[in-house]
């Protein structure tokens, strides 16, 4: 189970946007999925259609990890694959977020609070995949949702004080692995929202590739103008209509296939 935060220290980027075309890209590809949305926000569980009958939110969950059952909370998203032929259903299931993950979001948790995530994970093993979504700064839930995780995948506009953050931001992975999680690495870096037509957006990529080389994933993700619209009406871009929806999904299939790394989620990707 390959297990990926999806972070930036800088709101308004797209992370959530990108989370989401990464879960859209894994439901078309097949591929059982769970996303944690941690960010108190709980957009990502808006954009997932994702409705609770006695489920239990994450943030509940996490304050009793220990004895919480994580797979009896998940909710199945609203969305339907796209080319839904009336066999199995594939697997894409949310852990609700809450405005009451917020209690956790602060600069001095512990050792034992930053592997609360952990502990709610180590009990499900249905999943190929999970994607965390993390609030937008550097507290406790994110590393709570780092000790958690495999990999790191940061989301960045190419402007200048969010390449700025990205920068901060990878070495507080590499600090961070050091001293809580050995295992963790930078799954890459998505470049969002980006205008073709923006001098200085070509500028700032420019710059991005020569500060990060390979860590910058290809392809970049250009600027969604109808993202609001489907967010709001909680439907998986790979499902939307019109060549703009259809060429963002494509965006969304190869960066998945570049983000998954190991054995059956990758094959699964390339079929």
């Amino acid at each position: 189970m390959q297990v990926v935060s999806i972070s930036s220290l800088k709101g308004g980027v797209g992370k959530t946007s990108v989370t989401l075309g990464l879960a859209s890209a894994a439901l078309a590809a097949g591929i059982p999925t769970l996303v944690v949305d941690l960010d108190p926000h709980a957009d990502a569980t808006t954009g997932l259609g994702a409705r609770a009958h006695e489920e239990t939110d994450i943030g509940r969950l996490l304050k009793s990890a220990r004895r919480a059952g994580l797979a009896a909370n998940v909710v199945p998203s609203g969305w339907v694959a796209a080319h839904d032929d009336g066999g199995p259903r594939p697997v894409l299931d949310v852990a609700m977020g809450s405005a009451y993950t917020g209690i956790y979001d602060r600069p001095d948790l512990g050792k034992r609070d930053l592997r609360r995530l952990s502990s709610l994970l180590g009990k499900v093993d249905q999943y190929e995949l999970v994607l965390i979504d993390c609030p937008p700064s550097l507290n406790g839930l994110t590393r709570m949702a780092w000790t958690a995780s495999n990999r790191v995948l940061l989301v960045a506009e190419p402007g200048l004080f969010s390449v700025a953050g990205t920068e901060r931001t990878l070495r507080a992975i590499e600090v961070f692995s050091h001293e809580f999680a050995p295992n963790l690495m930078p799954a890459g870096i998505v470049a969002n929202r980006v205008r073709s037509g923006s001098s200085e957006h070509s500028y700032r990529l420019a710059e991005m590739h020569a500060m990060f080389g390979e860590l910058l994933l290809s392809p970049t993700v250009g600027e969604q103008a109808n993202w609001q619209q489907i967010q709001g009406a909680a439907h998986a871009i790979h499902n939307w209509p019109g060549e703009s929806a259809k060429h963002a999904a494509g965006l969304f299939d190869q960066l998945l296939m570049n983000l998954v790394s190991t054995g059956r989620v990758r094959d699964r990707v390339h079929r």
